[in-house]
């Protein structure tokens, strides 16, 4: 972790609430409008292997989502003014937004429908641009080389090791 006594603070929350009910809200509504209109999609010997893989990413979703707020302790962070570099926050710049998309694509797996398989890649986009007009901004502003130095060693979104 990385101080700054800046008088600048972020928003605790962030653009986090548009982002997980936006992309839920769209994620239930494909669920449904694929259960009543879109039945070429679902193959039916994918369904178990579907449900398995579904699970597997929403139970990855909540691990990554505990790391990110309650192990890595991001609220306080965010409220000191710290840039939050340690555990999954070394893996991934936005956990908890690859968490909600997690849960989602498990949603959307465990329906079984191919059609809703190209939802993910809508949601990248999205948060992709939204990250780079807000929050990375924002995060840039306060810690300026030390967060484009962070940037160039973490990826925005798919948890992987430092670059570095």
């Amino acid at each position: 972790m990385s101080e700054n006594n800046s008088k600048k603070s972020l928003p605790i929350y962030g653009v986090g609430p548009i982002y997980g009910f936006g992309i839920s809200a769209v994620s239930i509504l494909f669920i449904v409008l694929a259960k009543k209109l879109f039945h070429t999609g679902t193959i039916s010997m994918l369904k178990i292997p579907f449900l398995i893989l579904g699970i597997l990413f929403i139970l990855g979703g909540i691990v990554i989502w505990i790391s990110a707020v309650i192990l890595a302790k991001i609220d306080d962070g965010i409220k000191s003014n710290t840039l939050v570099t340690n555990g999954i926050y070394g893996w991934c710049r936005n956990p908890i937004y690859t968490a909600i998309t997690f849960v989602n694509i498990g949603a959307l797996l465990m329906a079984n429908n191919l059609w809703l398989l190209l939802l993910p890649f809508c949601y990248w986009v999205f948060m992709t641009v939204l990250m780079k007009r807000t929050e990375e901004k924002w995060l840039y502003d306060m810690f300026g080389e030390e967060y484009t130095e962070y940037c160039k060693n973490v990826n925005r979104c798919i948890p992987w090791k430092k670059r570095k």
